[in-house]
């Protein structure tokens, strides 16, 4: 075992004692290649107890999620001897991501970083930074304390044991803390996203209603009172067929341990799998403004290995039927939104009515529309939502002469129901590295879609 001793630099010191926080001084690893067999440890120092995080940065030669057989390297993460969390490394390129590694009292600790054999397809994995950080008091450390640990799915329907070291893996993980109904009291829920889904919505529809190919799902909510504490019977998970049940499994402090168990994943509270993920939480969103997937962009990389996964999963063709249930265009061939819109006077739910974002190109009479001319693809929910638009490869943002907003009633039966939309948050398109390129358009776009006037535009190009 080779071990690397890390100097300490302060970090973020006004900053952190502004919000309440505690942070660690950061440390960096020099550049090391773990391959099988050797282990390789990094020394840090905590000044005060409290939930510890790690980012870590590292790139696996030779990977790519794209290539079947090549999908990861995987590296597990022990803190001072206890198994924390799995990293899976997708690319050959380097990715930073946050973990969680528990409560830790204050003092002197060791980070092992191990390349699990059992779960890797390569063979070696170069780490060039590990930060550390923990938040100590306040609220910010109460939501951590609550995370969920999550384990990986094992059905035998979907792959057997590991697989998420090659289908479905989690990528990354925020929570949401808002008022619960007690006063003092604060409701707190977790949701993580997956690279894909093996089940569920198809993936022409996951990018006509939601703007991605990955699977975002909340996994447990649980109430705490004023000093943090969990409210007894108030701990849920979302269970197989979406179904919101309560927690019945184990916890490690305050963390709950549970697991994948379903194509679309669901979660159970069983936990059986060898592979373990303990991804940060310390992301937040206001979901009243925000769209779930504006997660995946603060995380830019998520966008790569869902189009890596989408391409080997061979779910990509280059101008698939508008009526596929299977296949869509290369993901670089799409407009990726955000759009916000309220419903007024909703229908029932068999008599809903959705929005579709449609296109107009400079020089092309095509008419290009998010759902596909499908009601059953339009955005239905009324909450900052995420939808994409197919165009020819190649369209840029200076192309589009002009995007609307386009009233879809579900039936025949129109029940009148006026959509107001609020905003647009943001449009991009993927580069050539399967990344979103900088947002063109972000802001209010206010329009009243009725039965009369069911198209409003949105965004004109100048001139």
């Amino acid at each position: 075992m080779r071990r690397i001793l890390l100097a300490r630099t302060a970090v973020l010191g006004g900053v952190a004692a502004a919000a309440g926080l505690t942070v660690v001084p950061a440390a960096t690893a020099s550049s090391a290649v773990i391959d099988r067999g050797h282990d390789r440890t990094v020394t840090f120092r905590t000044k005060t107890a409290g939930e510890a995080l790690v980012d870590v940065t590292a790139a696996a030669p030779g990977v790519s999620w794209a290539v079947k057989g090549r999908e990861s390297a995987v590296l597990s993460l022990f803190v001072d001897g206890r198994y924390a969390t799995d990293d899976v490394v997708p690319a050959a390129f380097p990715i930073s991501r946050e973990f969680a590694l528990g409560h830790l009292k204050a003092g002197r600790h060791r980070l092992t970083l191990r390349l699990a054999a059992d779960r890797s397809r390569g063979s070696r994995v170069r780490v060039t930074g590990t930060t550390f950080r923990t938040v100590g008091r306040g609220q910010a450390a109460i939501d951590l304390s609550h995370a969920p640990v999550l384990y990986g799915r094992n059905g035998a329907d979907s792959g057997g044991p590991l697989q998420n070291a090659f289908t479905d893996t989690p990528l990354v993980a925020w929570h949401e803390d808002v008022a619960a109904a007690t006063p003092g009291h604060r409701l707190l829920t977790y949701s993580y996203i997956w690279s894909n889904e093996d089940g569920g919505t198809s993936t022409p529809q996951l990018m006509a209603r939601w703007g991605r190919t990955t699977d975002i799902e909340w996994i447990y909510q649980v109430e705490v009172d004023a000093q943090g504490h969990r409210v007894p019977g108030t701990a849920v998970i979302q269970a197989p067929n979406h179904v919101t049940q309560p927690f019945g499994g184990t916890y490690e402090g305050d963390h709950p341990l549970m697991q994948t168990c379903t194509l679309n994943n669901n979660i159970c509270d069983t936990v059986d799998d060898p592979m373990r993920f303990a991804l940060s939480t310390s992301e937040s969103l206001d979901p009243a403004t925000q769209a779930r997937e504006q997660v995946m962009d603060r995380n830019p990389w998520t966008y790569w290995v869902a189009s890596a996964e989408s391409r080997r999963e061979g779910k990509v063709q280059p101008d698939p039927p508008t009526d596929s249930t299977t296949f869509i265009a290369d993901p670089r061939d799409y407009l990726y939104l955000v759009v916000r819109k309220q419903t007024v006077n909703p229908p029932n739910a068999l008599n809903w009515v959705g929005l579709s974002i449609g296109v107009r190109l400079k020089g092309d009479p095509t008419p290009y529309r998010s759902d596909h001319l499908f009601p059953d693809r339009s955005i239905q929910r009324d909450v900052p939502a995420a939808t994409t638009v197919q165009l020819p490869p190649g369209t840029a943002s200076s192309d589009i002469e002009e995007i609307t907003a386009i009233r879809v009633p579900a039936t025949a039966v129109d029940p009148g129901s006026t959509i107001d939309v609020q905003a647009i948050n943001r449009a991009f398109f993927l580069g050539k590295d399967d990344q979103p390129q900088k947002s063109f358009l972000s802001g209010p776009t206010p329009a009243t879609l009725t039965p009369s006037q069911p198209t409003a535009v949105l965004y004109a190009a100048a001139g």
